[in-house]
């Protein structure tokens, strides 16, 4: 799938990706490839890939590697997925 992820300034991320874990208001939540459409409200928390997943040398900054994941903390933001896209908007 598709992930994309968009602040004010840049575009971090914009790549095919396994999985993405994301900060929830309920809770953390994956997404897997094909899911079925969502939009939620994400809360302060990190943004987590499968460490596999091969990062640009642009978004290498915005990651580090934790427990096997490549994070990234977020203080909040929005997430849609929709036709095997996932776009996460946040600050």
């Amino acid at each position: 799938m598709q992930l994309e992820i968009v602040t004010p300034e840049e575009v971090i991320l914009d790549q095919d990706v396994q999985s993405v874990s994301v900060p929830g208001i309920e809770g953390e939540f994956q997404i897997l490839d094909n899911h079925a459409p969502i939009v939620s409200v994400l809360t302060q928390g990190i943004i987590k890939l499968d460490a596999n997943t091969i990062l640009p040398k642009a978004a290498e900054n915005a990651f580090q590697k934790q427990k096997g994941k490549l994070c990234m903390k977020i203080s909040g933001g929005v997430i849609e997925m929709n036709n095997n896209k996932v776009i996460v908007l946040t600050d």
